[in-house]
Order: structure tokens, then sequence, then C-alpha cells
């Protein structure tokens, strides 16, 4: 495996704290190599796997992230250039926590149900559990937006036929994130299954 590094870029890599054996291993991790037996066999290796993951670079599972992908084209970058970091757009984030209810006492087509819990809760660990979301790669912004009012207009058309506040079973925000909860919602979406909607009918005669 060639390691192709300029003296710029090298001394970019210093200034970020990441050391050769981070990108090493990285490298590995790119070609599909296994780095478990040697993450088990050295308490070093294991160190610097989770140095990886606290750097944003891989997942929990070790795949390289979206931070961690540029990181290598910036390696084989033959240019000195600076290295940066794209920023995720704050506005993303802002949207989907807008979305997101603040509490299950709600009003859907004319008929309103109690409830008593607040729902959006500590935003800045959802912000940066939701940003981390975003730098593994799999899924993006729109989709985890879709992905929630999916469920929450689900939940309230539930309600309205059934006659039950089904939105008080949601999570609050940061277990919903913790707990990938949008990605039965993304997969519904992509099969494209429609909510249900409840109508309102008027009586027989």
């Amino acid at each position: 495996m060639k390691l192709l590094l300029t003296p710029g870029n090298f001394q970019e890599l210093i200034k970020k704290s990441y050391s050769l054996d981070h990108i090493y291993l990285l490298k590995l991790i790119e070609q599909n190599f296994d780095i478990e037996p040697l993450c088990k066999g050295s308490m070093k290796i294991s160190a610097l796997q989770s140095g990886l993951i606290r750097k944003g670079l891989i997942t929990d599972e070790n795949k390289l992230t979206l931070t961690g992908q540029e990181l290598l084209v910036f390696i084989d970058s033959k240019d000195d250039i600076k290295l940066t970091r794209k920023k995720t757009s704050g506005d993303d984030f802002d949207i989907w926590y807008k979305a997101y209810p603040g509490t299950d006492t709600f009003t859907h087509k004319g008929k309103s149900f109690k409830g008593s819990r607040s729902l959006r809760h500590s935003p800045n660990d959802c912000r940066l559990k939701f940003n981390k979301i975003l730098n593994e790669g799999e899924y993006t912004a729109k989709q985890l937006i879709d992905a929630l009012e999916y469920d929450v207009l689900q939940k309230k058309e539930m309600s309205k036929a059934q006659g039950v506040n089904k939105l008080t079973y949601m999570q609050n925000s940061l277990t919903y994130l913790n707990q990938r909860s949008f990605e039965s919602f993304i997969e519904l979406i992509n099969e494209g299954i429609p909510i249900i909607k409840q109508t309102n009918r008027g009586t027989d005669i």
C-alpha cells in the first residue's frame, strides 16, 4: 500500500492532530480490511481506532465517514493544499428540530388531543447527534426531515382515526436520534408506502 503524501500535506496533518498511524488505519478500512483482530491484539491499535471514531473519521462499525473519505482524498492530493472540514449546514438541523413536536398536545383536522409531555429535548446534544448521523454518509438531511414529518403525520392520522393520542408514545427528540427511530420511516418512504389519511365524512342520509 503506497502512501502519497507531500511535505505540505504532512504539515497539515500534524496541525489537525492526525498521525500517520491514523492514516494507515484509515487506508486499511478503505480497502475493506477487517481491523478488529488488530485492535483486539493491541491496546495501541485499539486506542487508534477509538481516536478515529472520536474524530468522526469512522463509525462504530469501522466504516469510513464522509470526513474520513475527505481526509483520504486530501492525502492522495499531489498539491499542497489546506485541510478544511466541510461544515454541516445549521439550517438542516434547525428545520428538523422545528419539525419535531414541542409537546404531545396537538389539534389535527379539528380534533384536539391533550398531552402531558415535552418532546423536544437537549437541542445541543441533538445537533451533535444529527450531524454525526449525516457524517456517517448513509442518510441525507432531507431523508431525516422527511422521515420525521412522515412519522408525526402518521401518528396524528392514527389519533384521529382511533380517538387515542398516539403522539404521546413518541420518544423525546434526543432518544429518537440515539435509537435511530427514523430508519423505519425512511424505508417506508423509499418503498413508496403512503400514509393512510383519515377524511372527515358527513352523515349518511
